[in-house]
């Protein structure tokens, strides 16, 4: 399959950028999710999963259309644009969310006490129990105008 997303300025994908189905399809949003460098490999896949998970009810309009293969067969829809992935130390983490809810920013939290929970109900909980200024956060997603995002993630590093 020919990709062809960019990561330049521009509309957001909509009919204009149909006119042609080689044309790149251009978003001003971004979607970004940062994790903390200290992870195990396991922990971020299973953050990153989490995280990104929550965006589509807060923010339908980065659900893209369900897929379907040469034979029919109907799959679900995903996000409609990439997702960047990113890492830095817990500080930085820290700043980021300060600065994403400041912005405004639709944000998701992982917190570490969730790696011992086991369902939604007990994830919440978690959270609940800590402060916003004491979270211990280990990832987080944000989603907003391309800007605004890439002024909260400021500091980080793309992930390997």
């Amino acid at each position: 399959m020919r990709n062809t997303t960019t990561e330049t300025t521009g509309t957001t994908g909509t009919a204009e950028d149909a006119e042609s189905e080689d044309a790149p399809v251009r978003f001003d949003t971004r979607i970004a999710v940062l994790l903390r460098d200290d992870l195990e490999t396991w922990q971020r896949l299973n953050v990153t999963a989490f995280l990104v998970s929550g965006l589509g009810t807060a923010a339908p309009e980065v659900i893209g259309e369900p897929y379907e293969d040469a034979d029919a067969t109907a799959y679900l829809p995903m996000l409609r644009q990439p997702v960047l992935v990113f890492e830095g130390a817990k500080e930085i983490l820290t700043a980021a969310h300060t600065k994403a809810l400041s912005r405004s920013l639709a944000t998701a939290v992982f917190t570490s006490d969730l790696f011992g929970t086991g369902n939604d109900r007990d994830n919440r909980a978690a959270v609940r129990a800590v402060g916003r200024d004491a979270l211990d956060l280990v990832g987080l997603a944000v989603y907003g105008p391309r800007n605004a995002v890439d002024k909260a993630l400021k500091g980080t590093r793309m992930h390997p």
